[in-house]
């Protein structure tokens, strides 16, 4: 009892702020991490190519997903990676707030149809990166999300063979090849896997990993991401 009265006080006391807009929570949900106004602004996706969800171009196949390789078979992401977005994320991966995973997986299990078979496969973080965040975005990600989906998370089956530098600022082509041979996979043949990561941009780890896991004898692979970059940022990049 006292506990529960110490956590309500606190509440009133220390306010949760918006990671978005800094702006006081709605006193309804004292536990959230991002108010009402800021997430309704996020930007689903609208129904796109049946592999890969991007939205179609007025003429022509699909422009994002050709060149994938085929042990990808779908790729799907919640929202795209407008400002509020890009904060949440921001947040999430370079400023200790573990607790987003929530909110982001919620945000998944509202919009991504629960996968058919499975199990969710977090994209792993090198060791560096990992002591220096605390934690694995994916991973907390994948653990919220297999609660709500009901599916295991294999937190073993893909590790980082090598560190890699920050694709950040990387072309398409340079990211392919920072993220080659990145990854290990255990064996585990006939195993479907459905990757989890936070951001799709160009698709190069997605396809890094599926291709590691393909390798090791895992028979079907998927994937799910919470936002993917925008279609005016990929031009640039290619730029």
């Amino acid at each position: 009892m006292w506990a529960v009265t110490a956590a309500a006080l606190q509440r009133v006391v220390l306010p949760n702020c918006c990671v978005v807009c800094e702006q006081l929570v709605d006193s309804q949900h004292p536990d959230e991490l991002i108010c009402g106004v800021c997430r309704s602004r996020f930007q689903l996706l609208a129904r796109g190519c049946d592999r890969c969800g991007q939205p179609l171009p007025t003429v022509g196949p699909c422009r994002f997903c050709p060149e994938w390789p085929p042990v990808v078979q779908s790729a799907r992401s919640a929202v795209w990676l407008s400002h509020e977005v890009r904060e949440v994320v921001h947040h999430f991966k370079y400023d200790d707030y573990p607790g987003l995973a929530v909110l982001i997986a919620d945000v998944m299990y509202r919009t991504i149809a629960r996968p058919a078979a499975g199990g969710l496969v977090p994209i792993p973080l090198g060791r560096r990166k990992t002591r220096l965040r605390g934690y694995n975005q994916a991973l907390l990600i994948a653990r919220e999300l297999g609660r709500l989906w009901t599916l295991p998370v294999y937190e073993e089956a893909l590790f980082r063979a090598r560190e890699t530098t920050t694709q950040t600022a990387l072309t398409p082509d340079a990211r392919l090849a920072n993220v080659a041979t990145a990854f290990s996979a255990v064996h585990a043949a006939e195993r479907c896997a459905v990757l989890v990561d936070d951001v799709l941009t160009t698709g190069a780890t997605l396809r890094a990993a599926a291709v590691t896991l393909g390798n090791a004898g895992w028979r079907r692979i998927t994937a799910v991401t919470f936002a993917r970059a925008l279609p005016f940022e990929l031009r640039a990049l290619a730029s």
